[in-house]
């Protein structure tokens, strides 16, 4: 589908290494599905900003992002992740990302922003967890956990690889909440 069809004039600014296509979400009210293929560092940034800022005039507020094709995201790139996940907090939608290649998905973790976003691996798990129909077993997150070298107290909101806050050791936290060092 023709971006300009679901959002009039979408595709009136590109930019070469962020290329952004956007699929109807029907089954998910306010949603629809952003694939980002390129990077979003401090020179696409901007472009990238705009054109959400334009998704989201248009009436979106369930974003899902597939970032199967993201290369890089830098700290400027996820300052506008959080300024546009904030904006569509105030309008009682929120952010999906799915499909996080691992090395970008670090950078998140490394920077202290994945708490704040949920990710998924698929669109539909995306539209599950919008529809509030997450498993009701004893979820393992959030855990509250000691750092396996020094002992500090730490929270991880999902897995993944975290830095400790005060031995700076880097932890890898399982999906069933087993921590490693490294």
């Amino acid at each position: 589908m023709d971006n300009d069809a679901l959002i009039l004039g979408f595709d009136e600014t590109t930019n070469d290494n962020l290329k952004i296509t956007l699929s109807s979400c029907d089954v998910l009210g306010g949603g629809i599905i952003i694939t980002l293929n390129g990077y979003i560092d401090i020179y696409t940034s901007m472009f990238f900003q705009g054109q959400i800022e334009k998704i989201v005039e248009a009436g979106y507020i369930n974003l899902i992002f597939d970032c199967k094709n993201l290369n890089y995201v830098s700290s400027t790139g996820i300052g506008v992740f959080s300024s546009l996940l904030k904006n569509i907090k105030l309008q009682s939608g929120d952010i999906i990302l799915i499909n996080m290649p691992e090395k970008v998905r670090e950078v998140f973790q490394l920077l202290g922003f994945s708490q704040f976003f949920h990710f998924r691996n698929s669109v539909d798990e995306a539209i599950t967890f919008f529809r509030q129909e997450v498993d009701t077993s004893t979820p393992v997150f959030p855990m509250v956990f000691g750092c396996p070298v020094c002992s500090k107290r730490l929270k991880a909101t999902n897995a993944g690889r975290f830095r400790c806050s005060e031995c700076k050791s880097i932890l890898a936290v399982d999906e069933q909440g087993k921590v490693l060092v490294g």
